[in-house]
């Protein structure tokens, strides 16, 4: 065990223990997750710079380790740049089945604490301990026991949060990383927010703080003294009273556990502009495979595709159909999806990236499927689940529609970023 997992600390160059009485949320935050979940394949490329994403020309950085950001890589980077900053760096590319397995293992370790949990993403959530306490002990004491229980189970680290609101938690895990757990006591929250940048609260942009850097407000601290009509009367009256409520560490959003997903999708950038509608229609197949699988693993059906249309001069069209029953099977989404695109009238336009949505999601047990008449009882979901069964033994593309088997000599123009 680590100094950082044995020592709650009241800030970055703090030593003494933190009083965590009051700090009830944690935000716990996995550290480098892609990155972290592909070394344990590659145990050799430990300590050196890796980088997380496609090789494409325009690829974007999903993930990095920690070597790699010392040279300032960092997600949603375009790879071109990122080998710039970084030119010895592994290149991997992603693979997402694992990140969703193992991220599914880490809610189910967070959940086996508290069933107040609130994932934001695939690697962080937010926790409310406050009815843990009595059988786990205190929040630092849960917060160790988390990253313990982790790193035992997966071999991958975490950061853990412990303050008295969502906001300061947030905040308090980032400061932590890499490996470590940060305490804010509740009467701390002041002097751990005011020093840092205004570009640390949740709703500062770029266009926000340069707003702010004209009116001399470099940090938290010179937020919280100005008076909140001049923010309000510079920022807005929503946003100028968020920042004043957040400058002094008010935040009493509770952490909303059990939200159901909204939509499910995955769209992708091809490497050059195309204008094929044969090459397009391939990748809304690919992608209508990917969202079905999402849905069925999640447990969902839905009844609104939707697809992403982006032109060559980063125009984008957004197109959507209600379908007359809700759906988890690939051939339907793609169906749609297809005819979404034909009616959109681009099919010999350059597209530069593609999406595939599905909306108004239900849970698949409360929807029950009306079948057509003269139509089978097992049929295409059926053999959809076959697919997944075969997937989940033998790994991603193991088996896959006849029209995305690549033959030889074929270059497909995509880049993956789903």
């Amino acid at each position: 065990m680590s100094r950082k997992q044995q020592v709650p600390r009241l800030g970055p160059a703090g030593g003494r223990p933190a009083d965590d009485t009051g700090c009830h949320i944690l935000h716990v935050d996995m550290d480098a997750f892609f990155a972290s979940v592909e070394l344990l394949e590659r145990p050799e490329l430990k300590g050196r710079p890796v980088i997380i994403g496609s090789p494409g020309v325009r690829g974007v950085v999903l993930s990095a380790t920690y070597e790699a950001r010392a040279y300032g890589v960092h997600s949603a980077m375009p790879m071109t740049r990122a080998r710039r900053m970084c030119p010895h760096a592994v290149i991997i590319p992603p693979s997402h089945g694992k990140y969703g397995e193992i991220s599914k293992g880490v809610m189910e370790i967070f959940r086996s604490i508290t069933p107040e949990v609130e994932p934001l993403s695939t690697d962080e959530a937010f926790l409310d301990v406050g009815g843990a306490r009595r059988r786990l002990g205190s929040p630092a004491r849960i917060g160790a026991l988390i990253r313990a229980q982790v790193a035992e189970r997966f071999g991958i680290t975490c950061s853990v949060g412990v303050a008295s609101s969502k906001f300061v938690a947030k905040l308090a895990s980032g400061q932590a990383k890499p490996d470590g757990m940060l305490v804010v006591p509740a009467d701390g929250v002041v002097d751990f927010l005011h020093p840092l940048p205004v570009a640390a609260l949740w709703g500062v942009g770029e266009r926000t703080e340069e707003a702010l850097r004209r009116l001399g407000i470099k940090t938290v601290g010179d937020l919280a003294r100005i008076p909140p009509t001049t923010l309000q009367r510079e920022l807005g009256v929503a946003v100028g009273s968020h920042l004043a409520a957040l400058a002094w560490g008010r935040d009493e959003r509770p952490v909303t556990p059990h939200q159901p997903d909204k939509s499910i999708g995955a769209e992708e950038t091809f490497s050059y502009d195309v204008d094929d509608p044969e090459a397009i229609r391939r990748e809304l197949l690919r992608l209508s495979e990917r969202v079905a699988a999402r849905m069925r693993a999640a447990g969902h059906v839905g009844r609104t595709v939707s697809v992403k249309l982006r032109r060559s001069d980063f125009s984008t069209i957004n197109r959507s159909r209600t379908l007359r029953e809700p759906t988890d099977i690939a051939k339907e989404i793609y169906s749609a999806a297809c005819a979404l695109y034909e009616a959109a009238g681009l099919e010999r336009v350059r597209l530069r990236l593609v999406g595939v949505r599905v909306e108004n999601l239900v849970p698949a047990e409360h929807s029950a499927r009306q079948l057509a008449l003269g139509e089978r009882e097992a049929g295409w979901r059926e053999a959809e689940l076959a697919v997944d069964q075969a997937v989940r033994r033998f790994g991603a593309g193991i088996v896959r529609p006849a029209a995305l088997v690549r033959r030889e000599g074929d270059d497909e123009p995509r880049l993956g970023r789903g």
